[in-house]
């Protein structure tokens, strides 16, 4: 029988690991970084869990950090075998992970400068540009709805997830004793009402079924409420002369985010604002999915390709892009009329950061959270009402009012969850919890049982047979 181990996601929303073995291949399912607080960060750089040696192929289900941030960190220890993915992925992938490693070796050098002066030992990044170049050489980009043979015996078929671009749903046949067994993965499902990707596939049948969590204690407001919100938001700020800064994730929140600003500014909403995209990360990725639009939902694409070249960038006219660090500090002098949006996404890193120190303290300034906060993060705190946001040993006041969007989000709510999973036939899927922090799996798995399923909570290190 066919073996599944969960190595990560099993105890939070990051780090996501699963080590698939059959008699004659040994696959791992995404290789995903740890992220939160710095205690939390520190598990990503001990051993990984499993040999590496006799690992015959990685499988990703999208280029989120939390599910391929470790891939580098994998090569460097030995793994030489293909990684595989969707095509748009395997674009994405090329920008985060070269950023990753580019903040690694940064921290990793201020830390060093810390320690020489102390006296103390210096410390390694967790990777450098060397390890994601020789990971780079190892995708292969694969189109949705193919399968394709990834190791002896054990095909893989991605599925349209609606996540992020290049996002999927993942199915792994496996051969064994002439029979075949399926697990299906549904890596992270998108937000059905999200703009510019369609919704996530429907799949109908599997042996073992990995379902995320991450919102399953919770629906989302309706987007309709959310644009409204967003609009008298941006009134407000427009009325007081204050900023509005909006911490996003780079890859899928912030095109979301340009994508209904552009609605606004077709309505004539936008006349007195400039919009800032401050991250390089962002903008790449950006040019990414202009590329991509293929993939995109009907109607949006529609909508864009109604702008003179069908880009994000002509939908909102007022946008500017801001790829040096000068031209960042530059906002910064800018006291009333601008939208920012710049990462990360949980404000625990990058150029947010300096946005928030220069507008937090001012009362006429505002902060939309548009996404996922993971316990112990400061956007996290945010949310929570704290006080004070500490930035290089300083304490700065939060005047600033804070907004929390939950309809930007890019993830299933839990009703979606639970639509998604319905359409699975009888005899349905053995199903486990992944992915969500406890309180999520906790109601999510009451539902599902309500609902006629079996469903378990996925335990670290536990393994399956099926």
């Amino acid at each position: 029988m066919a073996k599944l181990t969960f190595y990560g996601a099993t105890e939070g929303v990051t780090g996501s690991a699963y080590l698939l073995e059959t008699r004659d291949a040994r696959v791992l399912l995404e290789c995903g970084l740890v992220q939160g607080g710095r205690k939390e960060e520190e598990a990503n750089k001990e051993p990984f869990p499993f040999a590496i040696d006799g690992l015959d192929a990685v499988v990703l289900s999208h280029a989120h950090l939390d599910h391929s941030g470790r891939l580098p960190k994998l090569v460097a220890d030995g793994y030489g075998g293909p990684i595989y993915m969707t095509d748009p992925t395997g674009d994405l992938l090329e920008i985060m992970l070269k950023d990753a490693a580019f903040l690694a070796m940064r921290d990793a050098e201020w830390e060093n400068r810390r320690s020489r002066r102390g006296g103390k030992h210096e410390i390694e990044p967790l990777y450098d540009l060397d390890d994601v170049v020789a990971a780079l050489a190892l995708c292969e980009g694969q189109p949705y709805g193919q399968r394709v043979e990834v190791a002896a015996g054990v095909e893989v078929c991605y599925r349209d997830a609606g996540h992020i671009l290049g996002s999927s749903i993942v199915e792994v046949f496996v051969h064994e004793g002439g029979k075949e067994k399926k697990l299906v993965f549904s890596g992270d499902l998108g937000n059905s009402f999200a703009a510019l990707l369609k919704d996530p596939e429907v799949v109908l049948d599997a042996d073992v079924l990995l379902l995320e969590s991450t919102y399953g204690d919770r629906n989302h407001r309706p987007m309709e409420e959310t644009l409204e919100e967003f609009e008298e938001i941006i009134d407000q700020a427009s009325a007081s002369g204050g900023n509005i800064l909006i911490p996003s994730f780079a890859v899928g929140r912030t095109q979301e985010v340009i994508y209904r600003l552009g609605e606004l500014y077709q309505k004539g909403k936008l006349g007195n604002q400039a919009v800032y995209l401050d991250s390089p990360m962002a903008i790449a990725t950006t040019e990414v999915y202009h590329r991509y639009q293929d993939v995109f939902n009907r109607e949006d694409r529609a909508k864009l390709r109604r702008s003179s070249s069908g880009s994000l960038h002509t939908f909102l006219p007022i946008l500017h892009y801001s790829r040096t660090t000068e031209e960042s500090m530059e906002i910064n002098r800018i006291d009333s009329g601008a939208i920012i949006i710049a990462g990360s996404g949980m404000c625990n890193g990058g150029r947010i950061r300096h946005h928030l120190k220069h507008n937090l303290w001012k009362r006429n300034a505002h902060v939309v959270i548009v996404g996922f906060q993971a316990i112990g993060t400061p956007g996290r705190a945010l949310v929570d009402g704290a006080k004070y946001f500490r930035m290089a040993g300083e304490e700065i006041a939060v005047n600033a009012t804070i907004h929390t969007l939950g309809g930007f989000s890019a993830h299933a709510s839990q009703a979606q969850l639970l639509d998604w999973v319905s359409h699975f036939n009888n005899p349905r899927p053995r199903l486990f919890l992944v992915h969500g922090e406890a309180t999520a799996k906790d109601v999510l798995k009451r539902k599902l049982i309500e609902a006629g399923w079996s469903a378990e909570i996925a335990g670290n290190a536990e393994t399956i047979s099926f």
